[in-house]
């Protein structure tokens, strides 16, 4: 059981787990201003276009509501909330496209860093035939200083 538990540690501390975390409480903050974004900026205007549409009570009545003699709802009505699903595709699109642009961003910039890395070890290393020569070279100006 101790075993166990030091793995865990040892796994509940690496980078990446930490970093996971980090990542899903950061997605789910931003997951919530998208939604906000989508469903208090972006629908209302997209509803003024198509004439004042209000998505969200967009709906398809698959029975009707059922009133008993009273007037009352007896059954509630069974409908398809299409204006939710089509404010969530929304959401989706505009958090798909804001994660592909980050996505972007970041190959961009390990992109150049990778270049940079490889050209400073490009011109830090040699080759072997650079190795040897240099080596030949450093023999024989020893034996030159000794005579």
């Amino acid at each position: 059981m101790k075993k166990y538990l030091q793995e865990f540690r040892a796994f509940a501390v690496k980078g990446n787990v930490v970093d996971l975390a980090v990542a899903v409480i950061i997605g789910g903050a931003f997951g919530k201003i998208v939604s906000s974004l989508v469903a208090d900026v972006v629908m209302p205007v997209i509803g003024a276009i198509f004439g004042g549409v209000n998505f969200t009570s967009w709906k398809w009545i698959l029975k009707a509501e059922v009133l008993d003699a009273e007037g009352a709802v007896a059954k509630q009505a069974v409908t398809l909330n299409i204006g939710n699903f089509v404010q969530n595709i929304f959401d989706f699109l505009v958090i798909a496209f804001a994660i592909f642009m980050m996505v972007k961003v970041i190959a961009n910039v390990k992109n150049k860093l990778v270049k940079e890395k490889e050209k400073e070890e490009a011109v830090v290393e040699q080759t072997t035939d650079q190795k040897l020569l240099t080596e030949i070279r450093d023999i024989l100006k020893n034996r030159q200083d000794r005579s």
